[in-house]
């Protein structure tokens, strides 16, 4: 089995230009949004998608972020700068909860993306 170096300077690159954030994607089907929590790392986007018969929307318990109504496969995205917690709910129907974890760009990725 050959072993290989890498050389120093692409190590730095790596670390210096970490890979671009991702996209995760939260459905919005039979009255509940799935996953319910979703674990990101600062800088990456989350699009919820309705694929209920009826509007939904995305809004922040702090109310600091509203989406539109959003009909049958429309789309919103929000782009996530700041570690901490988001709680969110359906600005329709109330009784739907979820929540987005933001964590730090440096650390350790999440194991999943959903529960």
């Amino acid at each position: 089995m050959k072993s290989f170096l890498i050389p120093a300077a692409l190590i730095a690159a790596a670390i210096a230009f970490p890979a671009a954030a991702e996209t995760t994607h939260v459905l919005i089907k039979d009255y509940m949004f799935t996953p319910m929590t979703v674990t990101v790392t600062a800088g990456s986007t989350v699009q919820w998608t309705n694929m209920d018969d009826i509007p939904h929307s995305v809004v922040m318990s702090d109310k600091s972020l509203r989406s539109a109504a959003l009909d049958t496969q429309e789309s919103f995205s929000h782009t996530f700068d700041k570690p901490g917690t988001y709680e969110y709910f359906c600005g329709l129907h109330p009784k739907m909860v979820a929540k987005v974890i933001v964590k730090a760009a440096g650390s350790a990725p999440a194991m999943s993306r959903g529960s």
